[in-house]
């Protein structure tokens, strides 16, 4: 069965992937920060043998090394690049706050580009060859009408940007590389007033995920499968 890689799995649209994926039958290796307080998923891993949870701060290069090391030769049909934080403390013009700039660029930029890096190989010896990351619509230039959300617009714009090169350099490879807005989802990060409930958007997702191939590397999804103007 096919092997799904997924960070920021304790909670949120993360969490909902996870589960909805071991209910395709997929093996699942999950990753978290705190695997002894992710609840959710130890719950799940009594439940389903196809679970593996793997402790996975996504700034911590020596654990993203032993996770490398762990799945070695492992072949990882997708990769989804979901961690990510919404940075508040710097989010407000004239109130930049430096190490909240730095946090949101260390997990929403930087960590993404480590994970491809240390697993292209696992995915491109897999059958499906997906690498996707969890942008935003606030990532979007064009969508930009009413500002604010500094480190996270700024991060997620150029984590676009970084997909958009790996969609190019990992072509040889075969490896689809996706760029995906998840919607207004209500979660801890979205908010109680989000449109979309975790399942309808975890849903949504994979209906993309399982309807793309080579010829739409590089693109920005929407949750209804169009395309984000940049």
């Amino acid at each position: 069965m096919p092997t799904l890689l997924i960070t920021g799995a304790n909670r949120g649209i993360g969490l909902e992937l996870t589960k909805q994926y071991l209910e395709q039958g997929w093996d699942v290796h999950a990753c978290c920060r705190k695997p002894k307080k992710a609840k959710e998923l130890a719950k799940l891993k009594q439940e389903n043998k196809k679970l593996s949870i793997h402790k996975l701060n996504v700034t911590k290069e020596k654990q993203m090394d032993k996770l490398k090391t762990v799945l070695k030769n492992k072949a990882i049909d997708m990769l989804i690049n979901n961690a990510g934080v919404y940075a508040s403390e710097a989010s407000k013009f004239g109130q930049t706050d430096e190490k909240s700039w730095e946090e949101a660029v260390a997990v929403n930029l930087l960590a993404p580009m480590k994970m491809m890096e240390a697993f292209k190989e696992n995915v491109a010896i897999s059958d499906k060859k997906i690498i996707a990351s969890m942008s935003s619509k606030m990532g979007s230039m064009d969508d930009n009408t009413s500002g604010g959300a500094y480190a996270y617009r700024a991060t997620k714009a150029a984590l676009n940007a970084v997909m958009v090169s790996a969609a190019h350099d990992l072509r040889h490879l075969d490896i689809t590389c996706l760029i995906l807005h998840p919607g207004w989802v209500r979660t801890d990060m979205g908010g109680p007033n989000g449109e979309i409930s975790t399942q309808e958007s975890a849903q949504k997702l994979r209906k993309i995920l399982d309807e793309c191939d080579i010829s739409d590397t590089g693109k920005f999804y929407d949750i209804d499968g169009s395309i984000i103007p940049w």
